[in-house]
């Protein structure tokens, strides 16, 4: 049913776990299948230079999860941004139909943390023209 990439990401995933101070939050979820997914970025000189996750799922929504991290760290956030549900499915040797929702659920999480960053820095230049 999985191909050896997503058990290798679901068995064995990266940059699990909860990040203290980050630049930036999103969460996702899918209220059909229960999949929820929580990730944090990191943001130094508009590149994702650190991103952790914390999912609730089955194992596809896992190892999107574990693999978009690895395809982000490094990327500027537009470059994170363009990246296509296709290239997470493809880079995972595929996935089943019922579970392709799953990569776009990652890619959603991203774009909440990437608004939630840009938020936090309008925020901060505002209320620095305040002082």
């Amino acid at each position: 049913m999985y191909s050896e990439k997503v058990m290798e990401h679901f068995k064995h995933p990266r940059n699990m776990g909860e990040m203290k101070n980050p630049d930036g939050i999103g969460v996702e979820g899918n209220p059909t299948c229960g999949d929820v997914m929580k990730l944090y970025i990191k943001v130094k000189n508009n590149k994702i230079a650190d991103v952790k996750f914390q999912t609730l799922g089955c194992a596809a929504a896992i190892s999107v999860s574990s693999l978009l991290t690895e395809m982000i760290v490094g990327k500027t956030i537009e470059q994170a941004l363009k990246i296509k549900s296709e290239e997470i499915v493809k880079a995972l040797g595929g996935l089943p139909a019922l579970k392709y929702h799953c990569s776009v659920l990652g890619l959603d999480a991203l774009k909440m943390a990437v608004q939630d960053y840009k938020n936090k820095q309008e925020k901060k230049a505002t209320e620095k023209k305040g002082r």
